[in-house]
């Protein structure tokens, strides 16, 4: 029985270590970690300023921001736009869950649950996706977009609108009705 119990003992130290190999213990290295894929800037509650020509043309507000050397892109969550004329004058707001700012386009694209509201004209555009396009400070989407007026309710996909969500064009209509249809 004496026997037994030495041999059984040594069956498990060796068992025991050669188990411990060093080439497995090691830990593994993450690549995904690089440099490039951590933010270079993180931010909470931020509020971020559009300018032309020193006149304010939009505010940025997000709960959060984090900024990526590449792609040159910031990245943002709770997202709430308030756009304004030349003369100061709010004129309409944009809310999404999610953001994107292309840092080298200065592109922003709103992303989960986008709603945009002209105060004055009484306009709602709702969609899951838009692009605010610097360059002729255009708001376009080719996802299925919703505009809701005092007077119709039009659907469909693809958008193209003035930032002041003024004058618009849906490209591939798939619903309309006027208001007191609805009501009715």
């Amino acid at each position: 029985m004496f026997k037994l119990l030495q041999i059984l003992f040594v069956l498990i130290a060796l068992l025991f270590f050669t188990s411990c190999d060093d080439g497995k213990t090691k830990p593994k290295i993450n690549l995904a970690t690089e440099e490039d894929n951590i933010p270079i800037q993180e931010s909470w509650n931020s509020k971020i300023l559009f300018t032309e020509n020193g006149i304010l043309k939009g505010i940025l507000y997000t709960d959060y921001l984090e900024a990526y050397k590449k792609p040159k892109e910031k990245l943002l969550t709770n997202v709430r736009v308030v756009f304004f004329n030349a003369s100061g004058v709010k004129t309409s707001q944009l809310t999404s869950k999610r953001g994107r700012i292309d840092d080298v386009t200065q592109d922003m694209f709103a992303i989960d649950s986008v709603v945009a509201i002209n105060d004055s004209a009484n306009v709602k555009l709702e969609t899951e996706e838009l692009m605010w396009r610097k360059k002729d400070q255009k708001i376009v989407s080719d996802k299925f977009v919703r505009i809701t007026t005092e007077t119709e309710i039009i659907e469909g996909y693809g958008l193209v609108s003035d930032q002041h969500i003024q004058n618009y064009v849906i490209k591939n209509v798939t619903y309309q009705t006027t208001t007191e249809a609805v009501k009715n």
